[in-house]
């Protein structure tokens, strides 16, 4: 494939939709990709991420990583299995987090797999759809790829590309990526949002203000709606364990993203408990991966404010009091499930496709006195977005399992800005950009997100991509 004699963007994933995201840029001098993000959220999802790239790997030049969520970072392995072999630019905490977030992916599809092996036999051949999309050697192959940047510094990854990551807010490490592309008619300055987080959040900084761009690549998720405060958050989550713990007795189960979600949690527990207001419990943190992205989040203080440095210490040093358990083996985790009282268990994925949170809520889904509390996005097709859509019944381990139990969506608890948080980020550029595509929602939600941001900064051309759109810069 030869080299555009302009500047070409393609979009890949994250258009119209919330996950995959993945942005193909072409110049005359380089051709890299923002992000390899895996698509979640059912069937449609899986037969995106078995699809073609698009473009041949072995010519990519680089990867720009925003951060290590698996919708950014997912697909990283299987583009390391097609021939990719150029470096992946990430912080020093992406990388960190990616390389047990890939190898986790890659370990749940190869369980999988074999899981399907033994239940067909060998009569039966697999179909392709059921293969592993990579495996634990491809994970951790790609990581020798990894080189790590600091925030605020620029760099050349390629002739005629310069680029600067600035803090997003969102988790540990998220970036915002700036990149100034040389092409024929002069130099075009890029931004990508990544995710954005919420400001005044716990854990990490706000998001860095950006002043200017050419073209603007800005996340969506939240765009239709605003999230409730994190106080009354807290306080929403603190009778719901009053009320469940306490007054019915039950369990509280909360699916939480391993990286980002239960580091949070933690924090807002560990207030609480300071506080006097925590209700008796035993708390579970029902994820290896969890348990190794909160040790990974406490081994880079660099990144984290004072007030929850304060509090991780608070925590290490009171985790008694607390009765706080991290468990690892599978037998730990079986046993949790024995306890019909009294328990708050924290397991991942965050959206219930896969991971200890399926057999968590299988046992505790047709109880009448627990609780399932949603604290993160929960993407179309997902077992997640089933349960806050009010299913009265969902299928888990091929069994037809009633709900029974209270779900609670707590949408303050999000590491996404929400509407108002965005604007406020747009508001930061001292004029418009000459083009804004707004990616990263569902396509009702991006579209009128594109179309709030014309209307209401007056800005031009902006609009909401669709999947595979290329378009010349």
């Amino acid at each position: 494939m030869s080299r555009a004699p302009h500047i070409s963007l393609s979009f890949l994933g994250a258009a119209r939709q919330v996950t995959g995201s993945s942005f193909l840029f072409e110049t005359a001098s380089a051709r890299f990709l923002v992000d390899c993000g895996m698509f979640q959220g059912g069937r449609e999802a899986r037969a995106l991420n078995r699809r073609e790239f698009g473009f041949d790997p072995r010519e990519l030049d680089f990867v720009l990583l925003t951060h290590a969520h698996i919708d950014h970072s997912g697909l990283l392995p299987r583009l390391w299995a097609f021939g990719f072999r150029g470096p992946i630019y990430a912080t020093a905490a992406t990388a960190d987090l990616a390389a047990v977030m890939l190898a986790d992916s890659a370990y749940i599809q190869e369980s999988e797999w074999m899981r399907l092996e033994r239940r067909r036999g060998r009569k039966r051949r697999l179909a392709g759809d059921d293969y592993p999309l990579y495996t634990v050697t491809h994970a951790q192959a790609c990581m020798s790829l990894f080189e790590r940047v600091a925030y605020d510094g620029e760099f050349t990854p390629a002739p005629g590309v310069r680029c600067r990551y600035r803090d997003a807010g969102h988790i540990l490490g998220s970036a915002i990526v700036e990149l100034w592309l040389d092409g024929p008619t002069g130099t075009c300055k890029v931004v990508c949002s990544g995710d954005l987080g919420q400001p005044g959040r716990p854990i990490v900084r706000d998001p860095t203000p950006i002043d200017e761009a050419d073209v603007l690549l800005v996340e969506s998720t939240y765009g239709n709606r605003d999230h409730k405060t994190l106080e009354n958050s807290i306080e929403e989550l603190h009778e719901v364990l009053a009320e469940t713990l306490v007054r019915r007795r039950g369990n509280v189960v909360v699916p939480a993203f391993a990286l980002g979600r239960t580091q949070e949690l933690l924090y807002v527990l560990i207030q609480l408990q300071r506080a006097g207001r925590l209700p008796p419990m035993r708390i579970f943190v029902d994820s290896p991966l969890a348990t190794r992205a909160t040790q990974i989040t406490v081994q880079h203080p660099e990144f984290l404010d004072e007030e929850t440095r304060e509090a991780l210490a608070h925590g290490r040093a009171n985790s008694r009091a607390l009765s706080l358990k991290f468990t690892e083996s599978v037998e730990d985790s079986m046993a949790i499930n024995d306890i019909s009282g009294g328990a708050l268990i924290i397991a991942a994925s965050g959206m219930c496709d896969a991971g200890r949170i399926r057999h968590h809520l299988r046992y505790n889904l047709p109880r009448a006195e627990a609780s399932v509390v949603i604290i993160g996005y929960q993407a179309e097709g997902s077992l997640g977005r089933r349960l806050v859509d009010g299913a009265s019944r969902v299928r888990l381990f091929g069994e037809d399992v009633p709900v029974r139990a209270r779900i609670h969506t707590i949408g303050g608890l999000s590491a996404h800005a929400d509407r108002t948080a965005l604007f406020g980020w747009l508001s930061g550029f001292k004029r418009p950009p000459a083009r804004t595509f707004v990616v990263h929602g569902e396509e009702a939600v991006a579209q009128d997100f594109a179309r709030l941001v014309a209307t209401r900064l007056r800005w031009p051309r902006v609009e909401a991509p669709a999947m595979d759109a290329r378009y010349k810069l």
